[in-house]
């Protein structure tokens, strides 16, 4: 007996046996049921997923002449005669080979005869998108109106080409992808019943390769069974199809952890040397590097598509990357993923593109360096009982993060200096408060007051204090702070003063009047009149980020 493929023998022959498609089966099953036919259905998506399939399934059970819950009996003279392709009531044309207007015109000559032995005159078009828009012109009457005895079945994996005036004279269904794991769960049955053992990996890897067209697994199961006889290996699998090897991802991974350099030379040899694909590589990498973060996010393998072990082993990663690092390593891949399809040595693009990878150093978050000036004991966070009064000592800057949902605030104490009265003002008593309005910021806005610490007055005047700004990028920064900057002078100065910002290196005059800082002791005023060494804002992010100061 010749043989005959796996797609073809082991092809579905009752909506139960369709996979993935339950949506439509029940609702087809349904209609035969309560005698809801329609006169044209519509059968959209993707390859090998059972559009065909599903069509010539209805097709044959509205004929049967004994069908069983909704179901073709696959017994009956009808049904044996369709499964033979002998049978004149059910007539499947290739729209592909039959576009032209002359078939189509023969096609609604034939309609208006009414079918031998069964119930209905089928007519099922496959790939119906490839028609000429004369040929769907002169269709549409006969769509619209069919003789009672007549259905058509359309089946297209580009639906978008079919004409709307199609569309809307058909019930449309739209088949989806097969999930990964109902391929690998039919892939096992048939090998079971065919005596072949399979593990769960090369299942795995068949499976991925169909991106979710059973068609398409059934077709490398069979060209995997030819190469590795009835005993299949993951390891033959792979090299049969020349896949990538998996591990070759967590050693880049690792090689991140571990700054290991040297590891890029390894991997992009043995890329080389065993004839990958650079891109499919590259493409392999994005894929590693998401399911690093859906383990990171979701505590869980849940959301990964792969074999079982390989799954465990992204669990490792769980604490070993931050979310902030992972979204830099993704959209970093994502422009190299453009940037290797426009270079000539791909080869050095890559290896060069695995040494900026593994050099990316961590990030940290403005949430991380408040816990870290908490712990070092600079910040004292206290969270109110609700209903009592909270009592803190003075100043102290109220932080109430955006995206908390903790409704009480959170109080955190910066020890400071005491409160003062201005006296008359001049370019003296600027000098002397000076920290007293940083810290007067600092309550509430904890980075403005950081940028405000670099600043330094040079002059005062006419209620304006004119101050030199060190790094120009922050002048935009406190130009749209001016009306909160104006307000807190009011209350440090006792009035409401402007500021005149002014970049470059200009001197501050001399004076002898000292500075009385945040910590209550006094300095003597200078050219800077507060070392960026020791300001508490600026020596905080420099530690916590690994920062230097730009003179």
């Amino acid at each position: 007996m010749a043989f005959v493929v796996t797609a073809r023998k082991w092809r579905p022959q009752r909506f139960d046996e369709v996979i993935g498609q339950e949506h439509i089966t029940k609702t087809l099953k349904n209609a035969i049921k309560k005698n809801r036919i329609g006169h044209a259905y519509l059968f959209a998506g993707p390859r090998g997923v059972g559009k065909t399939t599903t069509a010539r399934i209805l097709a044959k059970t509205l004929n049967c002449l004994n069908p069983q819950d909704n179901e073709p009996c696959n017994e009956c003279e009808m049904c044996k005669k369709f499964d033979s392709s002998q049978t004149l009531d059910i007539i499947e044309i290739d729209g592909a080979s039959n576009r032209r207007i002359e078939e189509i015109r023969t096609l609604r000559e034939s309609v208006k005869y009414a079918p031998t032995v069964g119930n209905y005159k089928v007519y099922i078009i496959d790939e119906v998108h490839m028609l000429t828009t004369e040929s769907f012109n002169a269709l549409l009457k006969t769509l619209e109106e069919p003789p009672e005895h007549t259905i058509f079945i359309f089946a297209t994996t580009d639906v978008h080409k079919v004409p709307l005036t199609i569309v809307s004279r058909c019930q449309r269904f739209d088949f989806r992808r097969i999930e990964l794991k109902e391929i690998k769960s039919t892939l096992k049955k048939i090998a079971e019943a065919e005596g072949i053992e399979i593990d769960d990996e090369s299942l795995t890897i068949i499976a991925k390769k169909a991106d979710g067209a059973l068609r398409d697994a059934e077709s490398i199961f069979d060209q995997v069974v030819s190469f590795s006889g009835n005993k299949i290996d993951a390891d033959v699998v792979k090299k049969m199809m020349n896949l990538i090897d998996e591990e070759i991802y967590f050693q880049i991974s690792d090689a991140i952890l571990s700054k290991n350099f040297s590891a890029a030379f390894d991997i992009t040899e043995e890329i080389y040397s065993k004839g990958w694909n650079f891109i499919d590589f590259i493409n392999g990498l994005v894929e590693h590097f998401r399911n690093i973060l859906s383990v990171v996010i979701k505590k869980n393998n849940l959301l990964i598509e792969t074999s079982e072990n390989i799954k465990n082993r992204y669990l490792e990663y769980k604490d070993k990357f931050g979310e902030g690092d992972l979204l830099r390593i993704l959209n970093f891949l994502n422009k190299v993923q453009y940037e290797v399809k426009q270079t000539q040595n791909v080869k050095l693009k890559v290896e060069i593109s695995l040494f900026h990878l593994i050099g990316l150093e961590k990030s940290g978050t403005i949430t991380e360096l408040l816990e870290a000036l908490k712990k070092k004991g600079n910040l004292e966070i206290n969270k109110p009982e609700t209903g009592k009064s909270v009592t803190h000592k003075s100043p102290a800057v109220k932080i109430k993060p955006s995206f908390s949902t903790n409704t009480s605030e959170e109080i955190i104490s910066v020890k400071g200096p005491e409160k003062v009265t201005p006296t008359d003002l001049d370019f003296n008593a600027i000098i002397k408060h000076w920290q007293k309005l940083i810290d007067t910021i600092g309550k509430e806005k904890f980075i403005l007051a950081g940028v405000l610490s670099s600043v330094k007055p040079i002059d005062f005047s006419n209620n304006v204090i004119k101050v030199n700004v060190e790094h120009k990028d922050d002048i935009s920064i406190l130009k749209e702070e001016c009306p909160y900057l104006h307000q807190k002078t009011r209350e440090v100065f006792g009035t409401k003063l402007k500021f005149d910002f002014n970049f470059g290196s200009v001197g501050i005059p001399k004076t002898d009047t000292s500075i009385k800082g945040s910590s209550g002791t006094t300095k003597p005023t200078s050219q800077n009149n507060t070392s960026e060494d020791d300001d508490p804002y600026v020596k905080e992010i420099i530690e916590k980020f690994g920062a230097r100061e730009i003179k």
